[in-house]
């Protein structure tokens, strides 16, 4: 006697196979709509009307003519926003670069030795973070003034030579500038940094001591790449940082001396309240939302490669 199974029986309206799950469709979108609601009104219609704008010439108050791709010509050719736009790219150097490495070698520092007054360490270096950036500005122009603190120390152990105004100088400002990013930013490298320091397998670090390497081919070999995808983060979140300051630049030089710190940020801004050329200004804004895509999509790239 033979028997047959059926997938299906007939009028009882039961399948053989996995069993139904049941249907989410769209509802579960419900949930992120007042997100992306809120995100669309603030942030990407603005951004879209400012593109609009960039191809008119407009004063903010009168009417608007039409400018075509002139605007754009003039982010390419003109001198003083072609200048802006490279010390925007320079500042990558200090927001980026330099505290990627100081943050690497704290970080590495503080997971290789941890003491009781690390956890003082770690709030110390990531207070910057928490401080708004205006009163950042407001104190490191106190500390670089021609009788700050800094030149004070200088002129105490004979070095009265090397005192300057600093952020008036053509020379020095730029830096200048540039140092107060470092110090912004490398807090928030080395608290993701040792973050993913804490997560590698201690065992690597055991196994690397048993084929005699030292504190040094362990930080090559096992340290850095272990970070690979915090480097990833801490690089895109500084680069951003980096092309779209504003705050630090216009609080302590303006952009000056001359244009010497004159970056994206400040001089859109100049644009819109002094110079009354708004088209200019949302033209420059576009080219540099690009350039911050561009780099975001580069470095997501070769991030998940290397992973």
């Amino acid at each position: 006697m033979t028997t047959s199974l059926s997938p299906r029986r007939e009028g009882s309206g039961l399948t053989a196979g996995p069993s139904r799950r049941p249907r989410r469709g769209w509802s579960s979108l419900l949930y992120l709509l007042p997100a992306f609601v809120f995100y669309g009104t603030f942030t990407i219609a603005p951004w879209v009307q400012s593109i609009w704008l960039s191809f008119w010439n407009w004063d903010g108050i009168g009417a608007a003519t039409w400018a075509g791709i002139e605007n754009y010509l003039r982010v390419f050719t003109d001198d003083r926003l072609l200048v802006a736009l490279r010390n925007g790219l320079g500042f990558i150097v200090f927001y980026t670069a330099f505290p990627l490495v100081l943050g690497l070698i704290i970080a590495a520092v503080i997971a290789a030795r941890p003491r009781r007054g690390s956890g003082f360490v770690r709030t110390v270096l990531f207070l910057p973070q928490i401080l708004p950036l205006v009163a950042v500005g407001v104190v490191w122009r106190y500390l670089y003034a021609a009788d700050g603190p800094i030149n004070q120390f200088l002129t105490a152990i004979g070095l009265g030579d090397v005192a300057r105004a600093w952020l008036g100088d053509f020379t020095w400002a730029y830096p200048a500038v540039g140092i107060i990013g470092t110090w912004v930013t490398t807090g928030l490298c080395m608290m993701l940094l040792l973050a993913g320091i804490q997560k590698i397998d201690p065992s690597l670090y055991e196994a690397a001591r048993l084929d005699r390497c030292g504190p040094i081919r362990q930080f090559w070999h096992v340290t850095v790449p272990g970070v690979r995808a915090e480097i990833v983060v801490a690089v895109t979140v500084t680069l951003i940082s980096a092309l779209a300051s504003f705050d630090i630049v216009y609080v302590t030089t303006g952009g000056g001396p001359g244009d010497q710190t004159i970056v994206p940020g400040v001089l859109i801004y100049k644009l819109v309240f002094t110079s009354n050329e708004v088209g200019l200004a949302c033209a420059l804004a576009t080219v540099l939302s690009a350039i911050i895509l561009v780099f975001v999509a580069v470095i997501g790239r070769v991030g998940r490669r290397s992973a």
